[in-house]
């Protein structure tokens, strides 16, 4: 479109000569772009998220801006010829086919796109960065202003707190026991993502994750997230006994609710949850050691989930 904008009604490009028309550039670059986007993708997600997890912000940017950059290079070294040799009706390995790439290889248009792509990419993945690292949907809200005024919500809590820590981390120190937090919280996170739970905030051991109504209900997500959390740890377990000599358990505390939910503060900005819920929802937590038990749901909650959910309750009280 950017192109067609500045091109106008020209049948070429005037930088190289190369020939240009509107219809087969948007049919070969739509085309290309969607499947390289898929194979970035499933790169992103497999690999390099993984490889740069550990990484300063900066270095994080850095790098990845450098291996985006690259790949987009070596689709455009593709998609060049595929579109001239179709532009040109003539065999991809044609003479006139390589003289019009190298020609827009060796001319400052192509260099030009590099910046320009390399200036998007690098602003993307700030913002992609930035929303990561203070939470998911956080900074597409203050964005759209969701919660620049109040307004009450109804939402499942889950508190979410870590067995005998104080013994772990006198038993580990302070430096290994950040680190096994920050594995923990790692392996956490995912069955988190996979049950469309929202990390709500970090307290010490503990993590707070809370779903709007719908989702949380929605194929018992939210105490899928439980078991699925457990499932995770029971395989990560030998991992974490060789790095830490002890495997990280948990206890977890659910409870649904009216809460009221906005921006809040002047220097530092947060979107914050205030309502009885939370209070309750850390009460229930609270009684899984006196009743021994690893998970404890509200009745309130019991009544909202799903009749045919695989596994049995057992009542045992008030709180």
């Amino acid at each position: 479109m950017l192109e067609k904008g500045i091109l106008g009604e020209l049948n070429h490009f005037p930088s190289t000569g190369n020939p240009y028309d509107f219809n087969t550039s948007l049919f070969f670059t739509s085309l290309g772009s969607f499947i390289m986007g898929l194979i970035m993708g499933i790169f992103e997600i497999l690999f390099i998220s993984k490889l740069f997890d550990k990484r300063p912000f900066g270095q994080k940017i850095f790098f990845k801006t450098i291996i985006y950059l690259a790949s987009i290079c070596l689709f455009l070294i593709l998609l060049t010829p595929i579109m001239n040799s179709y532009r040109l009706n003539v065999s991809l390995l044609d003479t006139e086919v390589i003289q019009t790439m190298l020609s827009f290889f060796y001319n400052f248009a192509f260099w030009s796109i590099v910046l320009y792509i390399a200036t998007i990419m690098g602003i993307t993945l700030f913002i992609s960065e930035i929303s990561e690292n203070i939470g998911q949907g956080v900074l597409k809200n203050f964005f759209i202003g969701k919660y620049h005024t109040p307004r009450v919500e109804k939402r499942i809590f889950m508190f979410l707190d870590m067995k005998s820590s104080t013994t772990i981390a006198e038993k580990l120190g302070h430096l290994k026991y950040y680190q096994l937090l920050n594995d923990y919280y790692d392996d956490l996170t995912k069955a988190i993502l996979e049950t469309s739970g929202e990390i709500y905030q970090y307290v010490g051991d503990e993590v707070v994750v809370s779903w709007l109504i719908d989702k949380g209900l929605n194929n018992s997500n939210c105490l899928n997230c439980f078991f699925l959390s457990e499932e995770i740890l029971k395989k990560r377990s030998e991992s974490y006994f060789i790095k830490y000599n002890v495997v990280p358990r948990f206890k977890a505390g659910f409870h649904l609710g009216s809460i009221t939910t906005g921006e809040i503060g002047v220097i530092k900005k947060e979107i914050i949850f205030t309502g009885d819920v939370l209070n309750t929802t850390a009460r229930i937590q609270g009684k899984c050691n006196e009743h021994r038990v690893d998970i404890l749901i509200s009745e309130d909650l019991k009544i909202q989930l799903l009749s045919d959910y695989p596994y049995t309750y057992r009542e045992i009280g008030s709180c």
